[in-house]
């Protein structure tokens, strides 16, 4: 929906992203001449010039900077307009923008989202899977309606409205020799093969850091960044990883993995918490998912999930 926007804003959208009135008239599907007249108008109108006219195109001038934000923030704003329409007809139209780490793009989160659905089948999402870092900063630019992340205490700057701590253990197939093992020490796996996860993950940090703190050297081992691809390693019975549950939750929920905790000294649990801008005020259909969210992982504390 564009109805506060003149036509005019559409079409220069279009040539300043395209860098060509032949290609923004491409674009939109009409003709070079209607682009033209409505850019030459506008110039004219306004007094200032829009583009600058090079060799190979098009190229916004200092004022169509200022425009080209002007018209993209007016757009934002009205996007949250209409959101508060939506709320006034009882969420007829709501949308849900949030960030999750990649861990949880199965899991809880998943089954909040059907639950959701669900209920109110006419709410839209919009899913945006990031670092920790990466979803924080889109929630303190308010360019999501909440996020959830790891380790809260390095952003300050968020309001934690919910969280959970993670438990640390080693992953295996349910037919390892060490699955029926109801605790295990470091020192007790050095006979087998581990699967390390490495950089950009984040519990290859902590992992690192257990092996350090324990003078621990696997004998034989297997480094690699993707945890889908250590689960699998671990389904088909190559070795054992020191995970956070988050990484194998829908595997370890399946049966097809085990998770045994770690017992030595010094391991920290991960923290997962729900995060919003301060004083940010969601939408009712954000708030909803929040809410949802939120029971799911009271569900999960009071649970013997591992």
């Amino acid at each position: 929906m564009n109805i506060p926007f003149s036509r005019f804003s559409e079409y220069f959208l279009a040539v300043a992203k395209n860098g060509s009135l032949r290609k923004a008239a491409d674009s939109l599907y009409i003709s070079v001449s209607a682009v033209h007249r409505q850019i030459v108008l506008a110039e004219e109108e306004l007094g200032v010039q829009l583009f600058e006219r090079i060799p190979n195109g098009l190229k916004l001038t200092l004022a169509g900077e200022l425009l080209y934000a002007d018209i993209l923030r007016w757009q934002k704003d009205f996007k949250q307009t209409c959101t508060r329409f939506d709320e006034i007809q009882g969420l007829k139209r709501g949308s849900i923008e949030f960030g999750l780490i990649t861990a949880l793009s199965e899991g809880f989160i998943v089954e909040c989202i059907a639950e959701i659905n669900e209920k109110f089948p006419w709410i839209n999402f919009q899913i945006q899977i990031h670092d920790s870092d990466r979803i924080a900063a889109k929630i303190v630019n308010t360019e999501i309606d909440f996020g959830l992340i790891l380790d809260p205490l390095q952003h300050s700057h968020l309001d934690v409205i919910s969280f959970m701590e993670i438990p640390l253990g080693f992953v295996m197939s349910p037919e390892h020799p060490l699955a029926q093992r109801d605790k295990i020490q470091l020192s007790e796996t050095i006979d087998y093969h581990h699967i390390i996860a490495d950089a950009p993950l984040v519990i290859h940090d902590r992992v690192t850091s257990i092996y350090k703190r324990h003078q621990f050297v696997p004998q034989r081992q297997t480094q690699c960044n993707d945890i889908r691809m250590i689960s699998s390693l671990l389904q088909q019975h190559l070795g054992i990883s020191i995970m956070c549950y988050l990484d194998a939750y829908t595997l370890l929920q399946q049966k097809k993995l085990k998770f045994i905790p770690i017992h030595e000294k010094g391991v920290q649990p991960l923290t997962l918490a729900l995060c919003t801008a301060p004083k940010r005020q969601v939408s009712r259909a954000a708030q909803i998912m929040m809410n949802q969210i939120i029971e799911k992982m009271e569900q999960l504390k009071t649970s013997k999930f591992i």
